[in-house]
């Protein structure tokens, strides 16, 4: 073990006589690793924040959806019959559903982008025509006004809930807006509350802060055909959801074919982005290992040159009676601490920028990560570092005393 120690020390103090090669020939093993690391800590801070936007949205939620969402053998999405993902459901499917026992809530959406005016100010937005049980079963709740009722629902009063950024990119203090006339793709409709910031957009997803409520009997308005997008339906309680799936799978089949429709949950939806973004991360992992190999490269460059530099000193050490092999494990061991410093580097301005990033984005580094980082550095630097120590060890001792 004190052969060892003493090897690694002799390392450092050679690479502490030039500090500035030392860095710039460690130069490529930090950005690799930096890369890598900054790279599995997005990808696992992307998840969390997946998980918990699902989270925030509501739990013991099944989503019913046109099309067989996941193909056979659940391997991929695709439509329905005919290849068309248009709205299917119709208000007799809400009803027959609600009569389900585990069935807490049934929701109708129908979606449409729109532009929604004020005054002079005028905005895009999507509106989501549904029904008053989307607020407690999505945990949205108004932060000013109310939120609309069933009697809303029935009456077809011309209503809307804001979600908080349409309400401040049309009044800019979203607490003015409320019982203003809105105008939605030409119709006037009554704000009668705004909701709590819920978060979300990022990534592609689903922007609710930026959405508009109303009551789907109202949205006839709009959806002229009375057809919906989707049905969520929330179980009363986790352990029913299995049930309640089998339940609703077999209601609609009394008017739908197999292949019309999708039953999943919120875990199911949450898995299969999850796969998606695992080998998306892979790839990119796998791009930026490249710059791994080329700073081994270096590494290997740098320890040739080292090699030419010392060729007297290894002929005196090998006269005095230093074995073939301890100039082999002294050069290796230079090319190790070489690696590992840059990889240490790496990691720790890695550190930095992912402690800066939590402040709006969930990444945090793993110990997995942490291990990959120092192992990955460490292996470079035995790789790349081998052939010059053979090099050094293979030269004659007489020959490399009288070296010129």
């Amino acid at each position: 073990m004190k052969y060892v120690i003493d090897l690694f020390k002799s390392a450092i103090t050679d690479f502490g006589k030039n500090k500035g090669r030392t860095f710039l020939t460690s130069l490529g093993i930090l950005i690799g690793v930096m890369s890598v690391v900054l790279l599995m800590a997005a990808g696992a801070g992307l998840k969390l924040y997946i998980s918990q936007q699902f989270e925030s949205l509501g739990t013991n939620l099944l989503y019913v959806m046109p099309g067989n969402m996941f193909g056979e053998g659940g391997t991929g999405i695709r439509a329905g019959a005919g290849g068309s993902i248009a709205p299917i459901f119709e208000e007799k499917d809400i009803v027959d559903l609600k009569r389900i026992k585990e069935a807490e809530y049934v929701i109708p959406y129908y979606q449409k982008s729109i532009k929604v005016s004020f005054e002079a100010i005028a905005e895009y937005s999507t509106l989501n025509a549904t029904s008053e049980d989307v607020f407690p079963s999505r945990n949205f709740v108004a932060e000013y006004g109310t939120v609309f009722s069933s009697a809303d629902n029935s009456a077809r009063n011309k209503v809307a809930v804001l979600g908080s950024k349409i309400a401040e990119k049309l009044f800019s203090d979203p607490s003015l807006a409320l019982s203003k006339k809105i105008r939605i793709d030409g119709q006037s409709f009554r704000v009668i509350g705004v909701l709590q910031s819920k978060g979300g957009g990022g990534f592609g997803g689903p922007d609710f802060d930026n959405y508009i409520y109303i009551p789907y009997k109202t949205g006839y308005i709009f959806n002229t055909d009375k057809k919906f997008i989707e049905i969520m339906v929330k179980a009363k309680t986790s352990e029913a959801l299995p049930l309640l799936k089998e339940d609703i799978k077999n209601v609609l089949l009394k008017r739908l074919e197999t292949d019309d429709f999708s039953v999943v949950e919120s875990t199911e939806i949450l898995n299969t982005i999850g796969s998606i973004f695992s080998i998306l991360n892979v790839v990119l992992v796998a791009i930026a290992a490249i710059s791994l190999v080329v700073g081994g490269i270096g590494i290997l460059n740098i320890m040739y040159v080292t090699v030419s530099e010392r060729i007297k000193e290894i002929g005196v050490r090998r006269a005095l009676g230093a074995r073939r092999n301890d100039i082999l494990w002294q050069f290796l061991a230079e090319a190790v601490v070489l690696s590992v410093f840059g990889g240490v580097m790496g990691l720790g301005i890695s550190a930095i920028v992912v402690f800066l990033m939590q402040s709006f984005f969930p990444a945090y580094i793993s110990i997995s990560s942490i291990l990959l980082a120092l192992g990955t550095s460490s292996l470079i630097g035995i790789v790349f570092g081998v052939f010059p120590a053979k090099k050094a060890a293979d030269l004659s001792p007489i020959d490399a005393i009288r070296y010129e």
